[in-house]
Order: structure tokens, then sequence, then C-alpha cells
């Protein structure tokens, strides 16, 4: 039994190690690169990795608004929804929808999830593997257009086919620590297409660990992520959060490796409502012409 477990231990270390391969670009900074929600970091995990759904007891619901480069007319507003629980016998599913408008541009990928949780040795392991399907829809907003609504070539782009997609991901969980693999676009990975609508992620890796001491503060969690995005150089985003008052409040930090920050105060009310407010800094290169990104998320948990 013991021998089973290191074997699927070793076969997330693969989905690891084939994620760090996956790069073509440098270890460096890139100033154009959409960044995923806040949210995916700490209080809703499941964006970033399929195997997160149903991870634990109950059903989860989140919703997040984001926006940015609010001094810019037709800057992005991005808005998250997503609904995952546990439904007994060790699977777990789960649905996205992600909805992105900037300027005349509006993009929307829903994605259904399936999860399975695989109890390793000890009842605080765990081993998770998940999978999502994913419709990317894109559409130009005639209404607000100005110019000929009867350009063929507007027509030709929003007559275009919906596009599938796929997603793939592993996690390893005992408790306290934490270890996580994903490949977010698998179809347009290994066919060359770039019909992604999620800033074209290539892999999302990420291992944190949760410290539960005694008195006020009552978790601190450092958590490090390494991202790859198609055509940009991959990002290492680095934070910590901590939790107080038997986590009714907590406070966060991510830097980013693309030359931004990220930072968040959130409640916990009653242990079924949480509230987050969350800053993303603007990254490197362009921080100089558009302000950052402001972006409110809202959890609640049922039936725990």
């Amino acid at each position: 039994m013991r021998n089973k477990s290191y074997i699927r231990l070793l076969l997330l270390s693969g989905l690891f190690l084939l994620s760090m391969k996956m790069k073509a670009q440098s270890f460096s900074s890139n100033s154009s690169l959409l960044e995923p929600s806040a949210t995916q970091y700490f209080q809703n995990q499941y964006l970033a990795n399929p195997a997160m759904a149903g991870i634990d007891s109950g059903l989860h619901v989140n919703a997040s608004y984001r926006n940015q480069w609010s001094d810019i007319a037709g800057a992005p507003v991005t808005k998250f929804l997503s609904a995952d629980g546990n439904f007994g016998r060790r699977v777990g599913g789960g649905l996205r929808i992600f909805n992105d408008a900037a300027g005349l541009l509006n993009r929307t990928r829903v994605a259904l999830s399936y999860a399975y949780h695989l109890p390793l040795n000890s009842s605080n392991q765990q081993l998770s593997f998940g999978l999502s399907l994913a419709l990317n829809l894109q559409r130009l907003n005639t209404k607000d257009l100005n110019g000929e609504v009867n350009d063929p070539s507007i027509g030709a782009f929003n007559r275009r086919d919906d596009y599938f997609e796929a997603e793939y991901g592993m996690a390893y969980t005992n408790g306290h620590l934490n270890l996580q693999g994903a490949v977010p676009n698998i179809r347009s990975l290994f066919s060359g297409n770039n019909n992604t609508i999620d800033g074209g992620n290539i892999f999302f890796t990420a291992a944190s660990y949760q410290f539960t001491p005694e008195g006020v503060i009552s978790k601190i969690e450092p958590k490090l992520c390494y991202r790859g995005v198609k055509d940009y150089d991959n990002i290492l985003d680095i934070g910590l959060n901590v939790a107080v008052l038997e986590n009714v409040a907590n406070v966060m930090a991510m830097y980013h490796t693309s030359k931004s920050m990220t930072a968040g105060i959130g409640v916990n009310i009653m242990k079924t409502v949480a509230i987050q407010a969350l800053y993303t800094t603007q990254t490197g290169g362009i921080k100089t012409y558009v302000n950052g990104t402001y972006e409110i998320g809202a959890s609640i948990h049922l039936f725990r």
C-alpha cells in the first residue's frame, strides 16, 4: 500500500517536471500579461486547478469582480463565478464561468469539472485528479461600435465557431502541505492553436503549507506558484496569507516576477460568507501609463 502511495506521488511530481520543461521563454518579466484572478491563490483555488473541485466537504459558491486600468475608456472588466462541491464516494464537481469585456471584445469561458479524490495510507493524505471541459466564446459588441456595423470583417468574426478546450489538474494534500499542478489549455498546447481567452496559460504549479499556531494568529500559509503563459515569460508568485481570530479576518500579499504585487484583506462571517478586497499593482513596463487592478471576491460555504 505504501509503495502505491509513492507511485502516485511520483506521478504528481512528473506533472511538475513536465510543466517546468514546457518553457520556451526565460525567467523574467513581461508587461503585457493578463493576470489571473487574485482570488485563485487562497480564496478560490478551484479557479486555477480543476482537481480542487469538491476537495473538502460542502458546497462552495464564489464570485469576483475585477476592474483594470479604470482611467482608460474601454478598459477590461472581468467577472468570475464558480460553484464546486463534494458529491460523496470520493467524487467532486464544479462549474466555472469567466467573462471579460475589453473595448468591443467580449470573451466568455464556461467549464464543467469532474474531480476524483483518492485517500492515501493516512486519513489526512489525499491525491486528487481533475478534468474540465470548457467552451470558449468570443464576440464583438456591435452596440458600442463607432463605425460601420455591416462591415464584413465584423460579421465574420462573430460567426466564428465556438472553441472547445480541456483542462487537467492534480493535487496532493495532507492537511497542511498542498502541492498542485495543472495544464489549463490542453488542446491549444498540443495543436498550436491560439484560441484561448484566459491569457493563454500553458501550466500552473503551486506549493503551500498551512501552519496553525495557537493564539490570535490562527493560520499562516506561505505559497509559491510558477505559471507559464504562451508567448510570454514564465512567472513566479511568492506570497503569504495570515488569518487571525479563528479565521475571522485575514491579510494576504503576493509578489509576482512580472514586477507587480497583489495585496488583500478579508473577513469571514460566521464561517459561511467570506469577502475579500484585493489590489494588484500594474506589471512592470506600463505602470507609468495605467493604474492597477481592483478586485472584490465573495464566497458562500454551505452544508459543511
